[in-house]
């Protein structure tokens, strides 16, 4: 089994990475393999609306986008994690989200995801909740923790004090492991839950 992160930090080695190190280390030692993508500094544009991905199968820009989508397809869970902005997840992230979730054909039901916040103060929660939705447009499952997965710290390696913060982050990851393997068993006894011919509207009505 493995685990992809996606790191929306622009700072290598910085608290949202330490919130996910102490992430991995449980998926070591539970035998789970894990692969990082750090968005760092990279120039990560928004989604245009050209609706290329649905001939071509992949985003039109081929960037970061592209490359997470192969790995996003392999693996058993996704973890998002984010510094906050303003209340917020890092634009460059959610940039990414919105093309790699959109331009992905291949059904994410039943893949474990999870978000990690890391901010100074304020704002976690309403990030939580924002990384989350991507989660449950696409039928994955969520994992949750003792507490709303967060953890605190402002200067490089301030995360480190916040002791139930990263308690907070190995139940998480304890959980995740939990929830893969269960639903492997499952996929093994049962199979996928049926899934009906999808039904589109809006709420554009003519007068």
């Amino acid at each position: 089994m493995n685990v992809l992160m996606i790191n929306g930090s622009p700072r290598e080695g910085g608290n949202t990475s330490i919130a996910l190190n102490e992430m991995e280390k449980v998926f070591k030692a539970e035998g789970i393999e894990t692969k990082t993508i750090l968005i760092g500094t990279q120039a990560v544009r928004g989604c245009i609306a050209c609706g290329k991905c649905h001939e071509k199968g992949t985003c039109v820009f081929d960037d970061l986008v592209n490359a997470c989508a192969l790995l996003f397809e392999q693996c058993d869970a996704l973890i998002v994690a984010s510094p906050v902005y303003y209340a917020s997840a890092n634009a460059s992230l959610i940039a990414l989200l919105d093309r790699l979730f959109y331009s992905t054909r291949f059904d994410k039901c039943m893949k474990v995801g999870a978000a990690v916040c890391v901010a100074r103060r304020g704002g976690l929660s309403s990030t939580f909740d924002e990384l989350n939705k991507y989660f449950t447009i696409s039928g994955m499952p969520i994992a949750s923790s003792q507490y709303w997965n967060s953890v605190h710290g402002r200067a490089i390696g301030e995360a480190l004090h916040d002791e139930e913060g990263l308690q907070t982050m190995r139940t998480l990851a304890r959980n995740m492991v939990f929830l893969m393997r269960s639903i492997a068993l499952g996929k093994e006894k049962y199979g996928l839950p049926e899934k009906e011919k999808k039904i589109a509207t809006n709420f554009v009505r003519s007068l």
